[in-house]
């Protein structure tokens, strides 16, 4: 059996050694080359490949964020220039990396571990992956989702509010909303905290986009995002604005 895989680097000699590599493996075709993390969302819809090879600092979406939007199930060896620091997360969670400059001996036993799991039929490390982004993943600056198979890359500035959606949250913009794959407890612990502050369990509000407060209910109130956006804030959320925002 062949598997398909993609090559996901912003630096055209990163991808072609990575190409001219794979010719000794016979039982991996290049399905496609991706500069970025908007051609490699549409090629990996196009493709549904079995493997990417995938660097993680690119300017655009770094491979992390891709990741992160990425609902096929996918083995992932990571081409990477992280220090030593960063490369624990990836030894601690088994996660197949390449540490750039690497020779065609290393390249080839990262390549025959993945097979062996494809051949076993482990199609995916995406437990792993999530473990890892958890422990690299330091103050968010920015936060990127998928719509159909466009790629968004939100700025926090634009950030109104979040919302708790089971498994799942919704983040509400300027530009509309946005379903992401992720925990109310991973945002509380990731974004920074002088700007964003858990008013609810339901909710995650940017201070900034707040202009006042309501009553709603004996002791609650609403935050007042506009006159046709306001959110419930707990007691607990309302001892918290008090603090932070002197109402």
């Amino acid at each position: 059996m062949k598997y398909k895989a993609l090559i996901i680097d912003d630096e055209p000699p990163a991808r072609s050694i990575i190409a001219a590599y794979l010719k000794k493996h016979s039982t991996i075709e290049v399905a496609a080359e991706c500069a970025n993390g908007f051609e490699a969302i549409k090629a990996i819809k196009e493709h549904q490949p079995h493997l990417l090879f995938l660097d993680i600092q690119m300017p655009k979406v770094t491979g992390l964020e891709l990741l992160e939007v990425i609902d096929e199930p996918v083995q992932v060896i990571f081409t990477t220039a992280y220090d030593q620091y960063a490369l624990k997360a990836f030894e601690l969670n088994a996660i197949d990396y390449l540490l750039k400059p690497f020779d065609e001996k290393r390249f080839g036993e990262a390549v025959d571990k993945v097979i062996n799991k494809l051949q076993i039929g482990d199609s995916s490390n995406k437990n792993r992956i999530e473990e890892m982004q958890e422990s690299v993943t330091d103050a968010l600056d920015r936060i990127v989702v998928k719509k159909g198979t466009k790629l968004e890359v939100i700025d926090l500035s634009n950030l109104l509010y979040i919302e708790a959606q089971d498994d799942y949250v919704m983040l509400y913009t300027e530009k509309g909303h946005f379903l992401k794959a992720k925990t109310m407890k991973y945002f509380e612990e990731h974004l920074p905290v002088e700007q964003f502050l858990r008013i609810h369990r339901s909710y995650i509000v940017n201070t900034n986009k707040i202009h006042g407060l309501e009553p709603y209910d004996k002791d609650t109130y609403l935050a007042i995002l506009t006159p046709e956006c306001k959110l419930k804030v707990s007691r607990t959320g309302y001892k918290k604005l008090k603090e932070r925002m002197d109402f």
